[in-house]
């Protein structure tokens, strides 16, 4: 059926026909969204209005028609919310404050028909970038089509876990791991998070492609008239997610985990300690940066904190590194992440002396070997 789902009366329209012609429904997913790429403070109001119209008020009527349907059958509603339920992402604003709304009316949703008695599973969907014609059909004001950054997932990630809460009462699922991992150093290091958004989200949205679409030709204010499933993305595409099967199938996922970490406590306690290793591959054209965590030993606090001084000092004599964003965890871990301008500047730097001095000094003072992952982050991309 044609509905517009801003619209409450399209909605119900919906439900008594699926009633008339079928008999009644046990499961209702409310997955209708449009997305706007621009800055929130220059972008067109109207537009924001419009993207809350369909994601949010859209999401509102259709849990409410089927709210009224489910209660005297039981059933499930299902909700779409977004990795940016949790998380905000610049250029994505107005996007992710919906999101952020939904995940707030779906929250308060499944406590009311709780108290009710009512026989419904309320469950929260929150996708990650999946490779969707989402980028082509949002209404674009960057002057170059949008592109994810990655990592990137399949659609049939998102469906097997809709599949999965329509069966299976769920309060809230990822479907891709990327989106979990940012919610949860969201909180963890929400100013780290914020710098590196920043320095990475912003500059690698646009292609650099001209728009395949004008500026009026976009699925927020035109029904798309292609429907396809994947859309434009050039970079590797992910058909399964871990996290996601993991928090399906919880036991096994458990017990799987305790033999992982049963063996990593062995590799890391069987033998002495080890300078850290720079490990990762290399990627396309732009920029190049590095992700580092270090631990104290027990005692070694402050001694760690004097190191990470000491190292940034020598750091930002290089001219190679911007920016370098730095988080204490705890009193004892601190989390550090550079970026180069290519690999030529990241290589400088791992033999400069900001990192002799770490290796020198990591023995006496960190309690495993420093965790450094390389890693390919595009934050400039060439058409």
């Amino acid at each position: 059926m044609v509905c517009d789902v801003g619209v409450e009366a399209d909605v119900q329209a919906v439900a008594d026909r699926t009633v008339a012609e079928c008999g009644g429904f046990d499961t209702w997913v409310n997955n209708a969204g449009v997305g706007m790429y621009g800055r929130v403070a220059t972008g067109d109001l109207d537009a924001m209005r419009h993207v809350f119209e369909t994601n949010f008020w859209g999401l509102v009527h259709g849990s409410r028609v089927a709210a009224a349907h489910l209660r005297p059958r039981g059933g499930a509603i299902v909700n779409l919310g977004s990795e940016v339920s949790e998380r905000a992402v610049p250029l994505q604003g107005i996007y992710s404050a919906s999101k952020h709304a939904i995940k707030g009316f779906t929250d308060a949703l499944r406590m009311e028909m709780e108290d009710e008695g009512a026989p419904i599973s309320v469950s929260l969907v929150k996708p990650g970038q999946i490779d969707t014609p989402f980028t082509t059909n949002a209404r674009n004001e960057l002057g170059s089509e949008p592109h994810h950054v990655p990592p990137v997932y399949a659609p049939e990630v998102v469906a097997k876990a809709i599949l999965f809460c329509a069966a299976n009462p769920r309060r809230e699922i990822f479907a891709g791991g990327g989106g979990q991992v940012m919610a949860m150093l969201g909180r963890l290091a929400p100013g780290l998070m914020d710098r590196v958004m920043e320095a990475v989200v912003i500059p690698g949205t646009p292609s650099g492609r001209a728009p395949r679409r004008g500026p009026a030709e976009n699925g927020l204010d035109h029904a798309t008239e292609a429907l396809e499933e994947r859309g434009n993305y050039e970079g590797h595409v992910m058909g399964t997610s871990l996290a996601t099967g993991a928090a399906m199938h919880p036991v096994l996922a458990a017990a799987g985990a305790v033999g992982l970490g049963l063996a990593f406590y062995r590799t890391l306690f069987s033998g002495s300690h080890r300078p850290a290793r720079v490990g990762g591959r290399r990627g396309g054209s732009g920029e190049k940066a590095l992700h580092i965590r270090l631990e104290a030993r027990r005692g070694k606090e402050r001694e760690l904190e004097a190191l990470v001084r000491a190292v940034r000092a020598e750091v930002e004599r290089e001219p190679g590194t911007r920016p370098w964003v730095g988080a204490q965890l705890s009193r004892s871990v601190y989390e550090i992440f550079e970026t180069f301008p290519d690999e030529a500047a990241r290589r400088a730097h791992l033999a400069g002396k900001g990192a002799a001095l770490l290796m020198r000094r990591s023995n006496a003072v960190l309690a495993r070997p420093a965790q450094i992952d390389r890693l390919d982050v595009v934050t400039t991309k060439r058409a």
